[in-house]
C-alpha cells in the first residue's frame, strides 16, 4: 500500500487489535509453519488463523488470505509472513502479519471502507471502534468504545 500519513496510526490499531491472535500464532513451532507455506497447505494454515482468531473475535473477522512468505537462512531466525483479511463490520483491511522469534508486526497493504468519510480521521476512527466492536470483551468495556 502506498503509505499516506494515516498509514502508521492505522497499523498500530491494528496491531494492538490483533495481538493477541499474533502471540497465539506464536506458539506454534516455526518450522510447522513454514512447512505449511512451502508445501501450500494453505487449508491447514486458514484453519490455524481461524482457531487463534476465534477466542478473541467474532467468526468471519480474522482470516488466512492468499498466500505468505518466510525467511530461514543458516544460521539465522525464522521469520514467517502470512497474508490476513481482516473484516470487522464496515471495512476490509489486507495486511500481512509478520511472525519472528521475538516480535510480530503488522503491515497494511489495503484498506478497503464500505462507506467512507472524505474525512481520513473518521475512517481511522471508525476503523477502531469496528475492530473494538468485533472483539470479544466484557459488555462494560464495549460500552465505553462506543
Amino acid at each position: 500500500m502506498k503509505k499516506c500519513p494515516y498509514s502508521t496510526q492505522r497499523e498500530r490499531i491494528l496491531a494492538e487489535a490483533i495481538s493477541p491472535v499474533a502471540t497465539e500464532l506464536r506458539l506454534l513451532d516455526a518450522s510447522d509453519l513454514i512447512s505449511i507455506l512451502r508445501f501450500e497447505y494453505y487449508g491447514n494454515l486458514s484453519d490455524l488463523v481461524s482457531s487463534a482468531a476465534e477466542m478473541f473475535f467474532h467468526p468471519g473477522t480474522v482470516n488466512f488470505g492468499h498466500g505468505g512468505s518466510y525467511t530461514l537462512e543458516w544460521g539465522g531466525k525464522p521469520e514467517v509472513v502470512i497474508d490476513l483479511e481482516i473484516k470487522p463490520r464496515g471495512v476490509t483491511v489486507y495486511a500481512q502479519l509478520t511472525l519472528a522469534a521475538e516480535h510480530a508486526g503488522i503491515e497494511i497493504n489495503h484498506i478497503a471502507f464500505e462507506n467512507p468519510s472524505v474525512d481520513p480521521d473518521e475512517n481511522t476512527a471508525f476503523l477502531e471502534r469496528s475492530l473494538l466492536q468485533s472483539r470479544y470483551i466484557a459488555p462494560s468495556l464495549q460500552a465505553l468504545a462506543s
